[in-house]
Formats: C-alpha cells, sequence, structure tokens
C-alpha cells in the first residue's frame, strides 16, 4: 500500500513543473499581447485596440463606446513616457467572467499628467493567442 501512495504522489510531484512551465509560458504570451495592446492605445488607436481585443470584451463594450470610454480615461493623463511591469498572475477565475486562462497583468506607469497603475487582464482564446479582455487605470 505504502507503495501505491509513494507511487501516486510522485506522479502529482511530477505533474507540478509541467502545470508551472505552461502557466510561464501563458503568463509571457499575454504579456507580449498586452504590451502590444497598450501600444495601439498609447498612440491613440482606440478603434484598433478594440478591434484587437478578446471576443469577450468586444461582446461587453462596442467599439464606438469603447472609443469614447477609452478617450476620457486616457486622453487627460497625455503622452505615456514610461511603463515598468509591477506583476503577472495567471489565474483560471475572475469575478463576473467565465472560468478559462487569465494573465492579469499590473504596470506603473508614468503619463505627462501623473503617475498610475494600468491593470490589464488577458485572456486564452479559443484559437489559443491571449488577447485583452480588460483594462482599468487607478
Amino acid at each position: 500500500m505504502r507503495r501505491v501512495v509513494a507511487l501516486c504522489s510522485l506522479v502529482v510531484l511530477l505533474g507540478v513543473p509541467t502545470a508551472r512551465a505552461d502557466e510561464g509560458q501563458a503568463v509571457s504570451k499575454a504579456q507580449a499581447a498586452a504590451k502590444s495592446w497598450l501600444a495601439l492605445t498609447d498612440a491613440g488607436k482606440y478603434g484598433a485596440s478594440w478591434d484587437e481585443a478578446a471576443a469577450l470584451f468586444r461582446k461587453a463594450i462596442s467599439k464606438t463606446d469603447w472609443e469614447t470610454a477609452l478617450g476620457k480615461v486616457r486622453g487627460p493623463l497625455g503622452a505615456m513616457k514610461s511603463r515598468k511591469l509591477k506583476s503577472a498572475t495567471f489565474t483560471r477565475t475572475l469575478p463576473n467572467a467565465p472560468d478559462g486562462e487569465y494573465v492579469v497583468i499590473q504596470f506603473d506607469t508614468q503619463f505627462e499628467g501623473r503617475s498610475v497603475v494600468e491593470t490589464v487582464t488577458a485572456m486564452k482564446e479559443k484559437d489559443g493567442s491571449f488577447k485583452v479582455s480588460g483594462y482599468f487605470v487607478k
């Protein structure tokens, strides 16, 4: 019986590094997607940022409403001066969102007008790519 328990424990432990590696790859892909998406918002291409967002995001807000809302949030901040990664956390659940694979990424960002924390949530799409599904400025 001890052999069976030991073998089961070994199988479970061997699976942990694989899961962490998969999560690490997800975080890397999500960060790349977030940086690409943020480049669009930094350039004032708000409509293009909507086009490149996750399907869930596009279902939640119209392109016109997104352009208006983002203009109200980003406009007063002025040009982006610097952005530094603060954290990136993999999760499978988020409030008010379907279960899936998400990476919540925070940046300390300096704009002309002030410093903020940007939170970008990227989600894994059906095709395996990561796309932005949420954006918050605080």
